[in-house]
């Protein structure tokens, strides 16, 4: 296996097509969840796609955005997807954390935003994230803010 943080630019087209593939089977296919995939986020030059493969597949995905690409002023991470394959062998934990390592390298000394699902809550608090709105529906899914603040990535 092998993990990867690449631009837009840098991906080529079968890795382009499988991680897509991920997310949609994740997020629109497993959640039936019917909603706009492809939303120019991923073509933002500063936007870094954190992926583990498994041979030609990925199997992990997120994506890091710039400050101002989802969240006003500030970077966020999003679309987090372990392929069900690849589930409950800790990878989605490893994945936020490089993913926020490589968001912390690009925009040192400032929080991480990121739009959770609520049953991801806990998940999310163990890696230094703390709940910043109150449930919201996002895609008919219910949602919320929370931020992983300077202060504890310092710290932790």
């Amino acid at each position: 296996m092998q993990w990867q943080v690449l631009t837009f630019a840098e991906l080529d087209t079968h890795t382009l097509y499988s991680l897509l593939q991920l997310r949609v089977d994740v997020f629109v296919v497993e959640q039936n969840c019917p909603y706009p995939e492809l939303d120019d986020k991923d073509l933002d030059p500063q936007t870094r796609h954190v992926l583990l493969k498994k041979g030609d597949k990925v199997i992990a995905y997120a994506r890091v955005l710039a400050p101002g690409v989802s969240f006003a002023g500030f970077p966020g991470i999003g679309r987090v997807c372990v392929s069900q394959t690849a589930r409950r062998l800790g990878l989605g934990k490893v994945l936020v954390e490089r993913t926020l390592a490589e968001t912390s390298q690009l925009w040192p000394a400032t929080d991480i935003h990121i739009s959770a699902q609520c049953y991801l809550q806990r998940f999310y608090e163990e890696l230094g994230f703390k709940a910043a709105s109150e449930p919201y529906l996002e895609d008919d899914i219910p949602h919320l803010q929370m931020i992983k603040y300077f202060q504890q990535t310092a710290t932790a």
